[in-house]
């Protein structure tokens, strides 16, 4: 058995392909060992040291790493586990159809809706699990299409606008699904103080180099913000974040004390904050 890697455009994770289906339908990611429980394959991934993602598709698997580890230290350790897993005939998914499903709103599909669904499956999921992410369809609501973002497919979301807003009309904008979700914290005091500066003052310079910062919600004394566009990836987005972002929302809002970047957040009890994932307090 010949397993290839490639690279991703996030240098944290790699993408393993085994020369053989992995997912018999949809695609499976997880981001803790106890997600990974109905998946042997991923299961035995995070048996090792320093795994902290696992994305499976249909004749793919990125894996994702901790920031203090090493690839080359990682990788035989890693190709061995995929290889035992292939050897012992297990699913890579003990009930795929589960994990697979996609979280399309109830009832009937509109004629926009399933249009949109169409164009995502066909040219827009290749794109995303070429990049060693996935992009599934959540809802269409109001001219906003919601989206949920899998791996690194973030980073795609302007690309995947532009083609949408082309080929069907009625698309006015695409978010990340969780946008949707309820959040009062953007109408207290701070949450509108905070979104005031973002858009008068800092967007409009970050926006020459083809940046957007998005406020995603304001919890207690904490703000959380996502980088987009430019800022995604940019070596210097903490630089940023302490030099500028922070301390100008702590100007405006004084009782924020912890500004956090969840520009590569999962799913899990808190949506926004992943671990050492650029959380930072102003200084």
């Amino acid at each position: 058995m010949f397993i290839q890697t490639e690279p991703t455009p996030n240098p944290a994770t790699l993408k393993f392909l085994p020369g053989r289906p992995v997912m018999e339908k949809g695609t499976a990611n997880f981001t803790d060992a106890e997600k990974a429980r109905r998946s042997p394959l991923a299961t035995a991934l995070f048996g090792l040291d320093g795994i902290s993602g696992v994305f499976l598709d249909s004749d793919f698997i990125t894996v994702t790493k901790s920031d203090d580890k090493n690839w080359e230290i990682m990788k035989p350790h890693i190709l061995s586990a995929i290889m035992d897993h292939f050897q012992s005939g297990k699913p890579a998914v003990e009930e795929p159809e589960a994990e697979a499903a996609s979280p399309v709103e109830k009832g009937d599909e509109d004629t926009i809706g399933s249009r949109i669904k169409e164009l995502i499956e066909t040219r827009i999921r290749p794109a995303a699990t070429q990049d060693g992410g996935d992009v599934t369809y959540h809802s269409f609501k109001d001219g906003v299409v919601y989206l949920e973002f899998q791996g690194s497919a973030f980073g795609l979301l302007t690309g995947i606008e532009n083609m949408l807003r082309n080929y069907v009309p009625e698309v006015e904008a695409v978010k990340d699904h969780r946008d949707a979700l309820p959040k009062p914290g953007l109408e207290t005091p701070e949450g509108k103080a905070i979104w005031a500066v973002l858009e008068e003052q800092i967007n409009p310079s970050v926006a020459s180099h083809g940046g957007h910062i998005s406020l995603v919600d304001v919890q207690g004394d904490t703000a959380y913000i996502r980088l987009e566009g430019g800022c995604q990836g940019c070596g210097m987005a903490d630089v940023t974040l302490k030099q500028g972002v922070a301390t100008a929302i702590q100007r405006v809002a004084p009782d924020i004390t912890n500004v956090l970047d969840v520009t590569d957040h999962a799913g899990g009890n808190n949506p926004y904050y992943q671990p050492g994932k650029g959380g930072i307090s102003p200084v």
